[in-house]
This record gives structure tokens, sequence and C-alpha cells, in this order.
């Protein structure tokens, strides 16, 4: 059926592609009549990136209300499906490369399906919103008549293989990494050794070691651009990631020839998927594996590996590619030269234009607010792409949610400038302290806690009414925002970094986001941030002046902004924001007791009290408050390379927490260590009280394999990791603890 199958331009879908889509379409017939279990159909959708999604109030951003755009969550046989959740299709863009004709395709398909929005994700991808499942298998062959896959978007899978916006046209990298990348995203798309994970693994590509590039050390596999005895290859990382609590990714290979890149990595898939965790998600990812095994094993098991593997023609049969230019000028080069510049050119000048390593021609980053952009811009970024890149590759999405233009004659920018500010796409904000990203959060993710979104537009707005009376060096920080622990906003590897957590305050849920300082882009994603202290969502924007005020003030000249962090120390930081995390009741002031951007009163959910809750509450939020203080000192432990204290300090915290949540079931609880982890496991964990609907006994297996694995001595990094987990523990511990019902004793 849809290898024949054409759209009004004469588009053909390639026949294997087709017969895909074909079977997808049968599968959610099958879903729909309830004839395919929901959790297998899950994973099938999934895998073609379609994803359910958060829908709270029905409406668009524009007020209008939208029709019913859901995915099947929950169905019965026969007539009345009931579909009670809406969906999202994620489409894979391999290093954010787009046609103009994709952005019109793209456009089209967002106008008609969806809500008239592209949103570009932190991987280089467009996520269209609010679709309904009926029309994902159209929609997919719409898109794969133009080249694009949505095949391996989502699921437990080689998700999109990312890479510098810039490569092919920057001045430092080593060599153009996009045919490479190519190459690899591919050769694993759909390979039978890359189907059997227990959680996805992601891959990126960098040009060069010292910039922020495409952030190597913070993936499963990243590969950072190498000349070797003038010899092509990489730098291969692996067993990196975010989530809950980062890891940097060791290093592999010091230099992996281009010739070795593709059967190594399938090695590493198939060890990955024999290997790694498949029962407890929570520690699925390769992370874990190259973690508990150490990385000379871990190399020692793929050198094994690599010894059976079978040959395939395709490891090498891209080298040599690379040697020419994978994209072409539309234009001719020229500089810009003595033209008039019309109101606002020279300050978007400054911000996002950037010379390419070709005499002449220049990069253009567009700021996209949020990540987003309608389907009337996408066509009119179409017809700029055809007017001064061409039809092909000069436009690519980047990982800070914005799009880059390349091969720009600088003797054109004017004129392009102009066209810009037509399409509303001029915002001199780009690389600057305005251009904050974010995920979707509460708006439209089931993880989300605080509305990401929603704090991200609220900053974004505020700077940007002052960002030129700003200190440079304040103008040329990074904020990052996530809407639960997950990072999927990358908060940990940002100047200024939160994530959504919640609080109970006066009887009340309230928004809160933790601070994230001391993370770093540059050099791959060289360092991660640490929690600091939550603060009240409606706070943040004050936290934010007085931080960035402090720096600008104190700071010694050419000091950066980690370094001016670990200088000044953590207890200056807390008592400069220290009266910022209390409110007042709700009675006196509602404001706090809403999220951005959201009139509804914020909660996560009914919580139960029971009679004796006056003590026990006060009791439980004694413990919890104590085990904030005791990772707090961890901290401070960890800045001073004190390896073996921040661990006692992070563990020491945990025990806290756990005990003042098995004291609201046991009040005659002890001290005793193994007590308390047995009552926790079998009052709270067995229960699921300490339980997370979406990842079980995650938070409680960090507490429980802390004791069980303790930080091997002097080991900064794995102290590192167990401080984050301690965090995280505790948030959840007030998770927990606003949703319990407490016994009597």
């Amino acid at each position: 059926m849809s290898a024949s199958w054409k759209n009004a331009l004469g588009d053909a879908i390639p026949a294997d592609i087709g017969e895909e889509i074909d079977v997808y379409e049968r599968q959610c017939e099958l879903r729909r009549d309830d004839n395919i279990d929901e959790k297998v159909f899950a994973e099938v959708r999934l895998r073609r990136g379609a994803y359910g999604q958060r829908y709270d109030n029905g409406h668009r951003n524009d007020g209008k209300q939208i029709r019913d755009l859901v995915f099947p969550t929950k169905a019965t046989k026969g007539p009345g499906v009931e579909w009670d959740a809406p969906g999202m299709i994620r489409i894979k863009i391999p290093y954010g490369g787009v046609t103009a004709r994709q952005l019109e395709v793209m456009a089209d398909l967002a106008e008609e399906y969806c809500d008239a929005i592209l949103h570009v994700t932190t991987r280089q991808d467009i996520q269209l919103h609010f679709l309904h499942i009926d029309d994902s298998p159209d929609l997919m062959r719409r898109l794969a008549a133009v080249g694009i896959t949505t095949r391996e978007a989502c699921g437990n899978a080689v998700r999109n293989v990312t890479g510098c916006p810039f490569a092919g046209v920057c001045k430092t990298e080593a060599f153009d990494t996009t045919v490479a990348t190519e190459a690899l995203w591919k050769f694993l798309l759909g390979h039978k050794d890359a189907q059997d994970f227990g959680r996805k693994m992601k891959i990126s590509f960098s040009g060069c070691a010292s910039e922020a590039c495409a952030m190597a050390r913070m993936h499963d596999i990243g590969l950072v651009a190498k000349v070797q005895d003038g010899k092509r290859g990489f730098e291969y990382y692996v067993g990196g990631g975010l989530g809950a609590v980062p890891h940097q990714a060791p290093l592999l290979y010091e230099f992996l020839s281009e010739e070795e890149l593709l059967p190594i990595s399938q090695c590493i898939c198939r060890i990955f998927g024999r290997m790694g965790e498949k029962k407890n998600r929570s520690k699925a990812r390769i992370k874990f594996l190259v973690a508990k095994l150490g990385i000379e094993e871990f190399r020692k098991l793929i050198e094994e590996e690599r010894k059976t593997l079978p040959h395939d023609d395709r490891w090498t049969d891209w080298i040599g590619k690379n040697e020419k230019e994978p994209e072409e000028a539309l234009l001719a080069a020229a500089e810009l030269n003595g033209q008039t510049r019309p109101d606002g050119f020279d300050i978007w000048f400054k911000t996002n234009v950037k010379p390419q390593r070709q005499p002449g021609f220049c990069t253009v980053e567009l700021a996209m607010p949020l990540g987003d952009y309608t389907s009337a811009q996408s066509r009119a970024l179409a017809d700029i792409a055809r007017t001064y890149v061409g039809e092909t590759m000069g436009v690519r999405l980047t990982v800070e949610q914005n799009v880059v233009l390349r091969w720009i004659p600088g003797a054109k920018l004017i004129d392009l400038f102009q066209d810009l500010v037509k399409a509303k796409l001029a915002s001199p904000s780009a690389q600057t302290i305005v251009d904050v990203t974010a995920c979707p959060g509460t708006d439209t993710c089931k993880l989300g806690i605080a509305a990401s979104r929603g704090l991200a537009g609220e900053l974004r707005e505020r700077l940007a009414a002052k960002q030129f009376e700003l200190d440079e060096a304040v103008r040329g920080l990074k904020i990052k925002v996530s809407g639960c622990f997950n990072s999927c906003g990358q908060h940990h590897v940002a100047d200024i970094g939160f994530y959504g957590v919640t609080r109970k305050r006066h009887g009340f849920s309230v928004p809160h986001f933790q601070m994230i300082l001391g993370g770093q882009m540059d050099n791959n994603a060289h360092s991660y941030g640490l929690p600091q202290f939550a603060i009240p969502a409606k706070r943040i924007p004050e936290a934010i002046d007085r931080l960035t005020g402090w720096y600008a003030k104190e700071r010694e000249q050419s000091e950066g902004f980690q370094d001016f962090i670990k200088r000044m120390g953590k207890p200056p930081l807390k008592d400069l924001l220290k009266d910022l995390t209390e409110i007042a009741p709700y009675e006196e002031d509602p404001t706090p007791y809403t999220d951005w951007h959201d009139p509804r009163e914020y909660t996560t959910g009914d919580i139960g009290i029971g009679e004796c809750a006056g003590e026990l509450v006060e009791t439980v939020d004694f413990g919890i408050s104590e085990a904030e203080r005791l990772a707090f000192e961890a901290q401070i432990a960890l800045d001073a390379k004190d390896a073996d204290k921040a661990a006692k300090l992070a563990m020491d915290a945990m025990f806290s927490a756990a005990k003042a949540l098995v004291y609201t079931q046991n009040i005659d609880i002890t001290n005793d260590r193994a007590a308390i982890v047995a009552e926790f496991t079998s009052r709270l964990v067995e229960p699921q009280i300490f339980w997370d609907q979406y990842v079980g006994a995650k938070y409680a297996d960090y507490f429980r394999d802390a004791v069980a694995e303790p930080v091997p001595a002097g080991d900064l990094e794995a102290a590192h990791r167990r401080v984050e987990e301690a965090t995280l523990f505790i948030e959840a511990s007030h998770t927990c603890k606003n949703g319990m019902k407490v016994v009597e004793a």
C-alpha cells in the first residue's frame, strides 16, 4: 500500500519505510479494538516516536478548544473506546540538519494535525503536540516522503544522534563530523544489535574538545573529533548521562580510527543489550553498567566482542566522503562592508552572528523562545533558506533549542536581518542569559512537577527587558530549567540550573525549583553542577537578580562564574538567598501558591492527615530538614575535594530522611542503621508508600544501594554521585511525606 504512496508534489516513500508504517497502523487498529496489550503497544508507539502527554485544561495557548487530540491509555472492547490522554510526535532530525522542503512539510503537519507549533528539543528533534493517534500513520508517511523518520525517536533504542550545529564551518574543529554522524545513525537505526536495551542510548559528535559543541561527556556514547599522525578518528567516551543522577563519561579510547567507529559502537550495543539491567529501569542506562564494571573491564569486554563480530561492509563504505564539503554555498562569499545598517542590526549582529572558517561567510543563530516557532514562521524560514543557503542542509537545529543558518555571505546579512524581522525571528538574544533553555515541564509532560516553561518564559521576558543594562559577564551566562529531576532541560551543565520540586508550606503544596550551580557546558560538558537549595517558583526571578548582581559586583577580573561560586563558597550563597525560601501563609499572600502562568492552585494530589499529624509531621519535618543540612555540608566537603567526608555526610543525610519517614509508621524506631533500612523497606517501600507512579522504587533504591555499596575511599566522582543521590532521596522524601497518611502511635 505505502510503497507506492505519493503526496501532491510527487514525493514517494521508500518501500521498506512504507511497509513499517503500514505495520504500525495495523498495530494502532489492534490496540483500538483491545487486541494488543497496552504495555506492548506503548513500546510499539514509543519506537515510532509517539508519546502520551499531560493535558490538564483542554485549551491551547491561544485559548481555543482543541479537538479530542489524544493517544489511547485505556481501551474497552467494542464500541465506546475510552481515550483520556493527549499525545505528541517526536521527529528525529540527526545532528539537527533540516532542508527547506522538510521545514514546509513539518509546518503543514503542525497546522493540520496539531496546534501549529513546532518545538525544538534539547536533542535537536522537532516535537508536535496535541496529535490524535489516528492521524499518526499518515503524518509519518508524509514525513517519510521527504526523508524524515520518527523511528526510534523514543523508546528503549538509540535515540537521535546529535552533533555540533557548526560542524564543517567551525574555526576550531579537528574536522567536519557530519558524514560520520550520518553514517553512525543510519547504521544503528533499526539494527538488530540495538533492539534489546533496558533503556535508551544517546550518542553525540563534537568537532572540537574545548567548546560546548555536542557535550560529548554527558552522553552514553560521546565522540570528539581528533587527528592523530595525519589520520582522522575520535576520542571515544562511554557511560555518561544526565537524568536524576548524572555521570560523566569516562574515556574509553584516546584515539579510535574512523574504520573502527561503527564496529566498536556495534560492540557496545551488543554488550549493553546482553548485560545491561532489564528489570530495574532506574538502573538500566549504560552509565550504571560502566560504573559497575569499571572502564578497564568494560574495554576488555568490547575488545573480546570485536574479535568475533561478523564483518559488515557498511563499517567503512562511508569513509572518504568526509573529504568533500557536505554542503555547498548557494551564494558567493562577500564581506559586510560599508552598508547602511537598519535599527537593531548592530545588536543582533553582536549576539547572533559569527564568522565561519570559510572567509566571507557567517553563521546566524535564530533564538527561538522556549524552542517554539509557528507553522507560518517555519514556512518563512524555508523561504529564507532557499534565498540564502539553498534547498539542502544549510539549516541546523541546536541543543539549545535554536536554529542556525550557515553559509550566509557577510554582504547579505542586512537583507537577511530584514527578512528575519518580518518573520519575527530576529530576537537579539542567542547565546545570552536571555536565551533560557527549558523542557516541557507541567505543560505537557506527565513527569513534570513544576512549570519549567512558565518559569523560563518569565525569566526570558524579564531578562530581555534589561539585557543591555547587564554586566557583560552576566549577559554570557546560561540558564537551563527542567520540570523535574530528570534533566531534560540539561540543568546540570548550566551556569545556573533549576529543576522542579514541591514543598509543603502552611498546609499547602507549593511549587519550588531546586537551584543547581557549578555546571559547565564548555569542554564538552566538563563539569556538572550540584543542587544548592529549593526556592519557591515565584521567587526565582529575584534569586536570579541577586545572584547575578552578586557576581557582577564581587567577581575578580576575568573570573568565570563557576570559579566565582567556588571561591565564594556555599555559606555566603545561602546567606544571600535564604530569606527567599520563606513564604507567608496563604491568607496573607496567595501568590507563591500558584505556578508560573497557571492561575490554578498548585497541587500534586490529595494528602491524608491522621489524628497524630501535629506531633508526627513536626518530627518528620525535623528529620528531613536535618537531612538537607547534612547534604549541604556534604557539598561543602565535595568543594574541598574531601571525598570521604562528602560520602559519609551524604549517607548520614539519607539515613536522617529515612528514619524520619519510618518514624511516622513506628515511633519506637532506634538509631540502628540496619533496623532503619529494614523498617524503611518493609513499611514504606514494599507497601508502595515511598513510591513513584512512573519509576517505582527508583529513589528508594538510591538509599538501599548506597547502604550496600559504599563509596570507595578517595573516589571524588563517586562521592559526587552519592551527594546527588542523597539530594534526590531527600526530594523524594518530601514528596512521600506530603502524600502520607500518618498512623497513630
